[in-house]
């Protein structure tokens, strides 16, 4: 069994291939399925709600950041594969004394075409992980930099908060059209309405996930910027990091 690095710079005893394997994040998850995975995953989180037949079929081992390592410890799995931003450190270090626990870090497409050609490795599936990229790499080209449209991504709401500049979800929002104004903060900043005046901020992203913004979100704010473009945007599409960057063609709307 190898040894292999994995990309937060921890060392991890890997099977050959592996052939219980367990995922702890939706994107990833989905990730397994298209590359052809089906019957050597065992586990998946809650909000793994792609694809939908393993949704309703895979045993559920609680939620990204409320896992049941008993469960998990039930499965045997001989690989679980996490995030160092979506799951709990210290409940990935638990299961990590038990059983071989791959953490990725994706912060940027380019870093997530890392994570899946990591992932096509050390589940021996490199030749399908490579046409997964290819497909994203052909689906997804970057915008030039004097065409981007300033704007803002809101997360959540009560309070509003939005994304820094060194999350996913600000790369993806270059290759969607859109510059983002607060790419000097870092990660999930709290943001006012007075602030987003005082920025100038053209065009307004309510995501789908994890805050589900509605319409009547958009009308609410739509009264007090009246002066920004605000658009319902798919959550998953900005921020699953996987083979769902091959499909998002929606995103070619902005640009």
């Amino acid at each position: 069994m190898p040894v292999l690095t994995d990309p937060t710079g921890r060392k991890v005893l890997l099977p050959d291939a592996p052939q219980r394997i367990i995922s702890l994040v939706p994107s990833q998850t989905e990730l397994l399925y298209d590359l052809g995975l089906d019957e050597k995953v065992i586990g998946i989180t809650k909000f793994c709600v792609h694809p939908e037949e393993w949704f309703r079929t895979k045993t559920r081992i609680g939620g990204t950041k409320d896992l049941s390592l008993e469960k998990i410890v039930a499965l045997q799995p001989d690989l679980i594969i996490a995030n160092k931003e979506e799951n709990v450190k210290e409940q990935v270090e638990s299961l990590a004394e038990q059983f071989p626990v791959w953490v990725t870090d994706v912060n940027t497409v380019v870093e997530a075409y890392d994570m899946i050609k990591g992932i096509g490795e050390i589940t021996a599936t490199s030749n399908m992980a490579k046409e997964i990229i290819k497909r994203c790499q052909e689906n997804l080209q970057l915008n030039n930099s004097d065409t981007l449209i300033p704007a803002c991504y809101l997360i959540w709401r009560n309070p509003y908060m939005t994304v820094g500049g060194d999350t996913f979800i600000s790369d993806m929002m270059r290759y969607a059209g859109f510059q983002n104004i607060y790419a000097s903060h870092k990660r999930y900043p709290e943001i006012t309405i007075e602030q987003l005046k005082k920025d100038n901020c053209q065009y307004l992203l309510l995501s789908s996930e994890p805050y589900p913004f509605k319409q009547e979100h958009v009308d609410e704010l739509q009264q007090q910027l009246p002066n920004t473009k605000i658009l319902l945007v798919d959550g998953e599409g900005f921020s699953w990091y996987g083979s769902r960057m091959a499909s998002s063609s929606k995103f070619k709307k902005f640009q």
